[in-house]
Formats: C-alpha cells, sequence, structure tokens
C-alpha cells in the first residue's frame, strides 16, 4: 500500500536542510558549559487604558521577572544542549474593576487580579554543522509566529523548530507549535487568533510554519514565510526592504510588506480570503528621520495573526490598534529623532499620526469568526491615532543598560466605528533592568 506524501511546510523546512547538512564544514563547538549564559531581565509594568464610552477604565501595574539559561554544545559532530527559563510576575495595583488591561491575569469576575503567576520551561536542542533543532518551550520571531514581548513578561510556544544557516546571508527555518504560553498567563493553551472569535469547544490543534530569510547584498533584505494554523487559515508572507545609505548624512529606506490569508480545512472561522499589504519610505538625515507609510487590506474580513503574538508585521500596526479592518486603508506620518544630536545618547522619540477607513457593511453577519465586525451604519467608518513613545537607555556605569520607556496612544473613531471599538487613550511606563549573569 502506497502512503501519499504531504508537502507540509515543516518538511520542506526539514527537506531543504538535508543537502546542506551533507556538505557543510563541522563548525568549531565551544562545549556545553564554556559556551552557556545566564541573563536576567527585571520588568515593572505600569498600563492605563482609558476607554471614554465605558464606566471602568483598565489600571494595572506588575513587576515582571524573566531569568533564561542557555547552554552550549557538547563536542563532536552532533552537539547536543539545553535551555531554560523561568518567570514570575507579580500584582502591584489591581483591582476595585481596573482589572484587563492584558499585562496581569484575567480575573475570576471580582474586578481584581490574582497577585501573581509564574511559569518555567525548558527547550532540549542537537546542532549538526548549521543546523539547529529545538524540541520544547520556544521563543520564536518570525512574520507568521512570533511570540508578544510587549507586555510585562514574553509569550512562548510548546513544539519543535528546525534552522539553518548554511548559505552566507540565508536562514531557512520551519516548526509546529502545538500549544502557546501567553504573556499573562501561567498556563499553556491552544493558539488562538487575536482578531477571530472560535466556538465553544473548537481549536485548532497546531501551526506549522516554514521560511526563507536573505540579507546577501548590503541594505537589501527580504523574506518568504507559509504557515498553517490547522483548520483555520493558511498564511503567506513577503517583504522586500533596501536602505540606500546616500552619504553620512542622508539614507533612504523603501519597503513593502505582504500578507495573504485563506482559510482552510475545517475553516473554524469560516470563510478567509484576505491580501494585506504596506508601503513605506523613510528619508534619514543625520538624528532625524521621517516616514511615510500606507496599509491596504483586501478583504470581508480583519487582517488577523496569531492571540497575542506579535506576528503582525505591517507599518500601520501602532501601540493600539493595527489598522486592519474589513477593507481598511489607512495611512501614516512619522517622525523620529536621536538625541545623541545633541549630546544625550541612549535618548530617543518618535511621533506618529496614523488614520484608516474602512468599511464595516462588507463584513459577513453571519460569519463563523468574524460576524461582530458588522455594522450597517458603517460604511465609511474612519479613526485615528496618535502615538509619542520616549525612550533612555543607561549607556554607563552600574545601571548600564537600564531603559525607560513612556508610551501614549490616543485612538478617536467615527462614522460607526464604534460598533468595533470605543474611544481609547492608553498610557504605559516601562523599566527593563537586564543583567548579565555570565
Amino acid at each position: 500500500m502506497r502512503y501519499p506524501v504531504r508537502f507540509t511546510p515543516l518538511f520542506i523546512a526539514i527537506a531543504a536542510t538535508i543537502a546542506p547538512i551533507a556538505h557543510a564544514d563541522e563548525s568549531p563547538a565551544q562545549g556545553f558549559v564554556a559556551g552557556s549564559s545566564l541573563n536576567l531581565n527585571a520588568r515593572n509594568y505600569y498600563m492605563n487604558r482609558n476607554r471614554l464610552q465605558k464606566a471602568d477604565d483598565n489600571i494595572e501595574w506588575g513587576q515582571g521577572f524573566l531569568g533564561v539559561f542557555q547552554s552550549g554544545y557538547t563536542e563532536g559532530t552532533v552537539g547536543f544542549g539545553l535551555d531554560a527559563h523561568a518567570m514570575l510576575g507579580l500584582k502591584l495595583d489591581g483591582g476595585g474593576g481596573t482589572d484587563g488591561s492584558s499585562i496581569l491575569p484575567i480575573s475570576d469576575g471580582n474586578g481584581k487580579a490574582p497577585g501573581s503567576f509564574s511559569t518555567a520551561g525548558a527547550t532540549l536542542k542537537m546542532r549538526a554543522f548549521d543546523t539547529e533543532l529545538k524540541a520544547g518551550d520556544l521563543f520564536l520571531t518570525n512574520p507568521v509566529i512570533a511570540g508578544g514581548d510587549t507586555r510585562m513578561l514574553p509569550q512562548t510556544f510548546r513544539g519543535v523548530s528546525l534552522s539553518n544557516h548554511s548559505f552566507d546571508g540565508w536562514l531557512i527555518e520551519g516548526g509546529q507549535a502545538s500549544f502557546t504560553k501567553p504573556y499573562n498567563q501561567s498556563g499553556h493553551t491552544r493558539i488562538g487568533t487575536s482578531y477571530g472569535t472560535l466556538a465553544d469547544g473548537a481549536e485548532s490543534q497546531h501551526l506549522n510554519w516554514a521560511g526563507v530569510a536573505w540579507s546577501g547584498v548590503e541594505g537589501l533584505t527580504s523574506s518568504l514565510y507559509a504557515s498553517e494554523l490547522k483548520d483555520i487559515w493558511h498564511q503567506y508572507y513577503y517583504d522586500l526592504d533596501y536602505t540606500w545609505q546616500l552619504n553620512d548624512l542622508i539614507s533612504l529606506n523603501p519597503g513593502l510588506h505582504v500578507y495573504h490569508t485563506q482559510d482552510t480545512g475545517d475553516a473554524l472561522l469560516g470563510e478567509i480570503d484576505n491580501n494585506t499589504y504596506s508601503l513605506h519610505f523613510t528619508v534619514g538625515i543625520g538624528h532625524h528621520s521621517v516616514t511615510a507609510a500606507y496599509q491596504r487590506v483586501n478583504g470581508n474580513t480583519p487582517f488577523d495573526y496569531i492571540s497575542q503574538g506579535d506576528s503582525v508585521y505591517l507599518d500601520n500596526s501602532q501601540q493600539y490598534s493595527d489598522f486592519n479592518g474589513p477593507n481598511e486603508r489607512s495611512w501614516k506620518l512619522k517622525y523620529a529623532y536621536d538625541f545623541a544630536g545633541v549630546g544625550v545618547p541612549g535618548l530617543t522619540s518618535a511621533l506618529s499620526y496614523s488614520r484608516g477607513t474602512l468599511d464595516l457593511t462588507k463584513a459577513d453577519p453571519d460569519s463563523q469568526g468574524y460576524a461582530n465586525w458588522y455594522s450597517a451604519d458603517g460604511r465609511n467608518a474612519k479613526h485615528w491615532e496618535r502615538d509619542v513613545d520616549l525612550q533612555y537607555v543607561v549607556q554607563s556605569g552600574q545601571a548600564k543598560d537600564l531603559a525607560v520607556r513612556l508610551q501614549w496612544a490616543t485612538n478617536r473613531g467615527g462614522n460607526g466605528y464604534g460598533a468595533i471599538d470605543s474611544d481609547t487613550d492608553e498610557y504605559r511606563v516601562i523599566i527593563d533592568y537586564p543583567i548579565n549573569v555570565f
């Protein structure tokens, strides 16, 4: 009896590394102990989300601790190693109905988040020549599966990953993740989506992905990725980015990001046929930069990505809004300045304004996963967002690398936009203190 071969993203990624493994030269091994490291990070996080049309604000304050150990590899043609991490989150404030900001666990209905939450994980890894295989709890960062790192603690995934660096300027990678540890919870759950609503009891069993990234020419980068969130979607991504340094003072940076998302299998979120792209052009002059960006969503569902993840590599994804609604067209202007230009290295700032228009009448009111995006009054729904970002990183001394970041976002909507969101002011104060133990 013959069994058909399924060319899944994971299968393609593994097959792509077989030939390079066979011909690569053995890379030097540092040893399990000599190549190991231990890094700690203490992150203090305050979030105040003021929803103007609602009675209660979301205000929480917490202290997070993250420790990451990474071993080297045992010596030999095939080396083995072990990575491990532990996280602890402590509530400093968040009660009286002000929970739900997303940095602390969701309360049990009393309006107060738990006093603490914690988790730990480990990863077994194996290296042969320029190929690395990992299995366990993973920190992942790519355009189709990226762990969220914009809250007090990071998001992780449980699964396997494979990466290969045999060719100069190339990265080939793939993998499968079956569970995720959300950034504001202790336990693991199945991987969900940010904007779709699954029926009770429905869940995807895993996410497969594979991709290739290239940076073989100075200033030019490009990547191509494919993923399958089982019984929900196939998602494909392509980008092209070029930085042209005209002289020591002026640089030009055009770039393109493209996603295509299509329902698959049991289509647990219903029909999806979404093409989303963004274009940007940045002019850098000394310590100043100005960016103009345009983003377009073609489809009657929003552009969606994995829940709590950062796999939204689009130019107009801002602090509060992703500007990703059905058939949404948006533009952005951004100005950034590095205060090293006036003798204050480590201090950076950014100010941006984004504006979008979307048609909520084209969303399917009977959609399995996106019916809440329909609004009969939203044919010409509009919203805008203003973002201010100020960060200082200590450059030397005992507190070297300590970072203080202040973020402020204002989002306002009209013409039926209120059917999907409320006017919001959001403030964040984030203090990171990284420590390299060894």
